[in-house]
């Protein structure tokens, strides 16, 4: 019985001892596998990093402001008796704008000329009894007092005759009508929108390092998705004397002509200063980019000697760069690279350092410096 025991104890060790050399031959097998498996190269485009003759730029976010803009109101309370205009229409300084109700004024009025012709009246009668001593000089100052009081009341209910005579205060382009006939106003409430369009101002914002080559009368270009392709030219002209405490940055402002009236107030543009000179700078395709929290990086193409002496590879080495400015579809590299280096302009997302790669500059558009649509 013991015998059978021990065979049976010898054949299940054997058994084992054979799986285990089995799976032990199954792992180094797929080890030598794996370390001997060379994956397909990546393909990808690539672009050659090259100097270039950039206009000296620097860049900023503004919107566009009216030199003269302003919301018509009532300066004092009535009833709307007239609308002489029409939304949208252009109007010259002094044109009538909206009359109130001024019957009971105009009544008034006629009462205190009443009182001044009757206070002139007076005041000459005793003028010239007073040349024959014939009333004091004090009746005379009260008789004069009398009709300057008379006259300032009359004023008063002229002025506020005209007050409720709305005017344009400048020439310019109305906006939408915001009341309607017989509508009683309450004083400053809307009623027309007026802005003057040629010339507008471009309001921005630029940091306080830039601060020491800001001088009024240079160039400034601005640009809107309003008007794809399209810039306008202007003149800085003017700069704040005081920063903001909170950004350090100094606000400017550019006057542009806006001769065909298509730069509105309110609308939102790029901003761009262009000093005279032009800058040298390294470019390459802004998608050459990798864009990560700890800093911006592209991969350079390189030529490595094949292993055990076979052909040659191309693979891709990570260099961390420093970029500037960007004009269309390319992007300036301050640090990082230098004239002539081959950088992966597609397809950066899918490699890792050392990665093999092979070159096809026909999978994506060629870059260039005036993208259309200009956004690309």
């Amino acid at each position: 019985m013991k015998r059978k025991i021990i065979v049976a104890i010898v054949i299940v060790l054997a058994i084992v001892a054979v799986l285990a050399g089995v799976k032990t031959w199954q792992i180094r097998t797929l080890i030598a596998a794996g370390q001997a498996f060379a994956p397909p190269p990546e393909t990808i485009s690539a672009a050659v990093a090259h100097e270039e003759k950039w206009p000296d730029t620097l860049t900023a976010i503004g919107s566009i402001n009216a030199v003269q803009g302003v919301t018509v109101s009532p300066e004092i309370a009535g009833t709307v008796s007239e609308i002489a205009f029409e939304s949208g229409a252009v109007v010259a300084k002094g044109d009538l704008l909206v009359r109130l109700d001024t019957s009971s004024e105009e009544a008034q009025l006629r009462g205190a000329e009443a009182q001044v012709d009757l206070a002139r009246l007076n005041a000459e009668r005793d003028r010239q009894l007073r040349a024959n001593n014939t009333v004091s000089q004090s009746e005379l100052d009260t008789a004069e007092a009398a009709l300057k009081q008379e006259q300032a009341n009359a004023d008063n209910i002229r002025a506020t005759i005209e007050k409720k005579t709305i005017r344009a205060p400048f020439a310019g382009q109305l906006g939408i009508r915001l009341v309607n006939l017989g509508e009683l106003l309450d004083a400053g409430k809307p009623i027309v929108s007026l802005q003057a369009l040629s010339p507008v101002f471009s309001d921005f914002s630029l940091p306080q390092q830039d601060l020491a080559r800001l001088k009024t009368g240079l160039a400034v270009r601005v640009t809107s998705d309003s008007y794809p392709g399209r810039s306008f030219d202007g003149t800085l002209t003017a700069i704040n004397p005081d920063l903001d405490a909170m950004t350090r940055s100094v606000r400017l402002q550019a006057t542009f002509e806006n001769a065909e009236k298509q730069l509105h107030p309110g609308m939102f543009v790029r901003v761009e200063v262009v000093f005279p000179e032009e800058q040298t700078v390294l470019a390459i395709p802004a998608t050459a980019i990798l864009s990560a929290p700890y800093g911006d990086s592209v991969y350079v193409i390189e030529s490595h000697p094949g292993k055990n002496g076979g052909k040659p590879e191309t693979v891709v080495t990570q260099k961390f760069v420093r970029t500037g400015r960007s004009r269309g579809d390319f992007i300036s590299v301050e640090t990082g690279l230098k004239a002539g280096d081959r950088v992966v302009s597609a397809g950066v997302f899918k490699l890792r350092n050392g990665m093999s790669v092979q070159e096809n500059n026909d999978l994506v558009p060629k870059a260039v410096e005036k993208p259309s649509p200009s956004d690309s």
